[in-house]
C-alpha cells in the first residue's frame, strides 16, 4: 500500500505518471512502478528504493502511450522487492492492476487460482486480484471488475489497466481514499489528491463501495453492482503544502485522524471464527510449554506499549513478563535463554537500541517476535516471528497512529498467545475479539470530540508544569501523554501511578498545577478517585478521563473527557486519542513547531 496515480487523455502518461508519484514521496515508500498501454501490449517498468532509480530504469526513450498506471509501495505482504512491486499482470500480461489495501482473502484465492494453474511471481496480495480479472474476464471488463469486487474481502483503493479495454481505466474503492481528477478531455485517478494537484483541481471524492470507469470522453460513477452514482465535484482551494496533509494544518493531526483506519488494517485478516490468526506467527503448544517467561524491549512511545503489552499477556497467557528500555536491556546482563520469549517493538524497524537488544536475545537462545510497521526492515528480518501493525507511513516526529497500531497489535499477541495456552476460555476470548471490532468506530467516535479537546487547551498556553496520573493499565497511558505533551509543547510533563503521589509528588501540586486523570480500570477506578481527591485537596485543576455513562467522576474533577465504553484491557487505545488531540491543541495554541519538535528525530537509528 501507499500511492496510486493514474492517468487518460490526450497528453503521454509516463511523465504525468512519475511527477504525480513524486507528489506522493511524502507518504513514504520502498518501491515503485507504472504501467502502460503501448501498441496494444502492457509495459510494466519497476524499480527498488527512491524514484530517481525509476527514472534511471524508464529512461529517456520511454513509451508515448496515452494511458497508464503507477504506484508507490509501502510493504505489507512481501518484502521490499523489484518483483513484489506494482504494478501486478495476470499471466498473460492482459491485466494491471495497482492496490493500496489489504487483501483479507488472499491466500484462499491464491490456492484456488494455483490449482487452475495461474502462476505466481510475488509475494504480494495485490497479484491475486490481476489473476482473478484473467479468471473472471468474459469479454466484458467491468462485469470481470465487479465478479473480482464480489469474491475478494478486505480494504483496497484498486485501478485496472488491460489490453481487454485499451480505452478505459477502471477502480474502486473500499476502505481506501480515491479520488478522481476531472480535466480538459483528460482524466486522472489517484490515491491523495496531491498527486494531481498539477493537473485539476476539480475531482470526485469516491466513497466506499464505489466503482469508476474513466474513459477520454468522461468519467462513470456506480455502486459495485453497476447502478449509478451521482457526484458532486469538489473543487479543492488547498495549495500543495496543504494537499499533502490532506486539507489538516499538520502532519500530526491528519494522522491522529487516521487511525480509524489504521486500527481497522490491522486486525484485517487476524480475526477470523471468534480466533486470532496470525499468520506471521508460528508458536506451537510445545514450543509455548518452554518458555517460562516473556522480556518485552523498546524505546520511547513503543516502550509504553510494551508496558500495557505486559499486564495483557501477564492476565491473558499467565507467562511472567518483564518490560526494558533497549538502551538499557543489554548492559545489565538480562537472564535470557532458549526458555525466553523476547518481544521487541518498533515503529521503523530500524531503532538501532531494540535492534541490538533483539541480536543479544538471539545470541542468548531467545525466540523473538517483533511487533513493527516497516515490512522488509531489518528487525523484522531479523526476528523469528512478526506481528506486522498496518498503520502506513508515519510523518510526524511525535507517534500517534504507529502507537495505537501496536497496542493493537499487544492485544493481538496476548490473545494468541492464551489462545495457544488454553489459559482463557473461548467464549472469553470471543468477547475480547467482538469488543476489539469496535475499537475503529469508537475511536472516530472520540475524534468527534475534537472542538472540546480543543477548547481545554486553551488553558495550558502559559503551563510550565503538567501532571497525569492513572493505576494499573491507566498508568501506562498516563506516561504516553506526558510523553506527548513533553514532545511537542514543550511543557515539564511527568506521569505518575496515581497511588505513589502520597510518597513525594504531592509536594509538587499548587493551586491551579494541571493534572490529566485517567479513569477507565474499574477494579481500581475507587482507588484512583481517592488519589483525585488528594491533588483536588491542593487546589490542583484537573481534568479526568473516563466512560461514557460514568457521572460520579465529574464530581471530582474541573472537566470531563468521555470515550466509549469498552472492555478495561482495550481502554488504551482509546483513552489515548485524546491526549493525542490535548498534546497538538497544547502544542499549536504555544506556537510550537508541531511536526518537528526540536531536537527529535523521526526514527533513532544510533546509539
Amino acid at each position: 500500500m501507499c500511492g496510486i496515480v493514474g492517468y487518460i487523455g490526450k497528453q503521454v502518461a509516463i511523465p504525468i505518471l512519475v511527477n504525480g508519484l513524486k507528489k506522493l514521496e511524502y507518504r513514504g515508500y520502498d518501491s515503485a512502478g507504472v504501467a502502460v498501454l503501448d501498441h496494444g501490449k502492457i509495459v510494466v517498468s519497476k524499480s527498488v528504493g527512491k524514484l530517481v532509480a525509476l527514472d534511471e530504469e524508464l529512461g529517456a526513450d520511454y513509451s508515448q502511450s496515452y494511458i497508464g498506471i503507477g504506484h508507490t509501495r509501502w510493504a505489507t505482504h512481501g518484502r521490499p522487492s523489484h518483483v513484489n512491486a506494482h504494478p501486478h499482470h495476470d499471466c498473460n500480461q492482459d491485466f494491471a492492476v495497482v492496490h493500496n489495501g489489504i487483501i483479507e482473502n488472499y491466500l484462499e484465492l491464491k490456492d484456488a487460482l494455483i490449482e487452475k494453474g495461474h502462476n505466481f511471481v510475488s509475494e504480494t496480495d495485490t497479484e491475486v486480484l490481476a489473476h482473478l480479472l484473467e479468471d473472471c474476464y468474459d469479454g466484458d471488463l467491468e462485469g470481470a471488475v465487479r465478479k473480482v469486487l464480489a469474491t475478494i474481502r478486505g480494504s483496497y483503493a484498486m485501478v485496472v489497466l488491460s489490453c481487454k479495454g485499451p480505452d478505459k481505466l477502471v477502480a474502486a474503492r473500499k476502505d481506501s481514499p480515491m479520488v478522481v481528477g476531472l480535466g480538459d478531455e483528460e482524466f486522472f485517478v489517484a490515491s491523495d489528491i496531491t498527486a494531481i494537484l498539477n493537473y485539476t483541481r476539480k475531482v470526485y471524492i469516491l466513497d466506499d463501495g464505489e466503482m469508476v470507469v474513466i474513459t477520454g470522453e468522461g468519467v462513470n460513477v456506480t455502486d459495485f453492482q453497476g447502478t449509478p452514482r451521482a457526484k458532486e465535484v469538489y473543487d479543492v482551494k488547498w495549495d500543495a503544502v496543504a494537499a499533502e496533509k490532506g486539507g489538516y494544518e499538520h502532519f500530526m493531526l491528519k494522522e491522529i485522524n487516521e487511525q480509524p483506519h489504521a486500527l481497522q488494517a490491522t486486525m484485517l485478516g487476524r480475526l477470523k471464527n471468534e480466533k486470532v490468526v496470525l499468520e506471521e506467527v508460528d508458536l506451537t503448544l510445545e514450543q509455548l510449554a518452554q518458555i517460562n517467561k516473556v522480556y518485552i524491549v523498546a524505546c520511547g512511545t513503543a516502550w509504553h506499549a510494551g508496558l500495557v503489552g505486559k499486564t495483557l499477556i501477564e492476565r491473558w497467557a499467565h507467562l511472567p513478563v518483564e518490560v526494558d528500555i533497549a538502551s538499557e536491556f543489554r548492559y545489565r546482563s538480562p537472564l535470557i535463554d532458549e526458555h525466553t520469549l523476547v518481544v521487541v517493538i518498533s515503529q521503523s524497524g530500524e531503532t538501532a537500541d531494540t535492534l541490538a537488544a533483539l541480536r543479544e536475545a538471539k545470541n542468548r537462545g531467545a525466540r523473538v517476535v517483533a511487533v513493527t510497521n516497516v515490512v522488509g526492515s531489518t528487525v523484522s528480518r531479523e526476528a523469528h516471528d512478526v506481528i506486522f501493525t498496518w498503520a502506513g507511513p508515519e510523518i510526524a516526529v511525535a507517534s500517534t497512529k504507529a502507537y495505537t497500531t501496536q497496542l493493537e497489535g499487544m492485544v493481538l499477541l496476548g490473545l494468541y498467545l492464551a489462545q495457544v495456552k488454553g489459559t482463557l476460555p473461548s467464549e472469553k476470548i470471543g468477547e475480547i475479539i467482538t469488543a476489539l471490532k469496535k475499537i475503529p468506530a469508537q475511536a472516530q467516535e472520540i475524534l468527534d470530540q475534537e472542538s472540546l479537546i480543543k477548547e481545554l487547551a486553551k488553558s495550558f498556553v502559559d503551563v510550565e508544569d503538567a501532571f497525569f496520573i492513572g493505576r494499573s493499565l491507566d498508568w501506562a497511558v498516563a506516561m504516553e501523554g506526558s510523553l506527548k505533551m513533553k514532545e511537542i509543547s514543550y511543557i515539564h510533563a511527568e506521569a505518575y501511578a496515581a497511588g505513589e503521589l502520597k510518597h513525594g509528588t504531592l509536594a509538587l501540586i499548587t493551586e491551579n498545577t494541571p493534572v490529566i486523570a485517567l479513569a477507565t480500570q474499574r477494579d481500581v477506578y475507587d482507588k484512583t478517585i481517592s488519589n483525585v481527591k488528594e491533588v483536588k485537596a491542593r487546589d490542583a485543576r484537573v481534568i479526568g478521563l473516563t466512560y461514557k455513562g460514568n457521572t460520579s467522576l465529574a464530581k471530582s474533577v474541573d472537566h470531563v473527557i468521555y470515550i466509549p465504553e469498552t472492555m478495561d484491557e482495550l481502554a488504551p487505545i482509546l483513552t489515548v486519542i485524546p491526549l493525542q488531540l490535548l498534546s497538538y491543541y497544547v502544542s499549536v495554541a504555544r506556537g510550537c513547531d508541531v511536526d518537528k519538535p526540536r531536537n527529535l528525530a523521526k526514527s533513532v537509528t544510533v546509539e
